[in-house]
């Protein structure tokens, strides 16, 4: 397991993620996607397991699922878990806001 850190305030993060604007990380050669809604940070595979669409390019819907723009697969944000369609889950990624800035935790 290894950590990453960004930012180096609660507050800079809070910036960067605007609410339900999902925002594209890399972090080393693993390109992720990041969104917050209210005060948590959810942090996900930039790719979905279907097909391979981004899904930096998808929505947020007010289930706490992220809608993917290819075929309107929807994953659960939290847990990573396919929630309508028709392929495996999504790999999410533990991600904490801490005062220090955010905190990822990748395998």
């Amino acid at each position: 397991m290894k950590e990453y850190s960004l930012g180096s305030s609660k507050e800079q993060v809070l910036g960067f993620f605007p609410e339900k604007v999902i925002k594209k990380i890399q972090l080393g050669d693993k390109l992720l996607g990041g969104v917050r809604i209210g005060k948590r940070i959810f942090v996900f595979a930039a790719s979905c397991p279907h097909r391979g669409a981004a899904l930096t390019q998808g929505t947020i819907n007010g289930l706490g699922e992220i809608i993917c723009p290819l075929h309107e697969y929807r994953f659960d944000l939290a847990t990573g878990a396919l929630r309508a369609g028709s392929c495996g889950d999504l790999e999410v990624y533990p991600a904490r806001i801490e005062d220090s800035g955010l905190k990822i935790t990748l395998p």
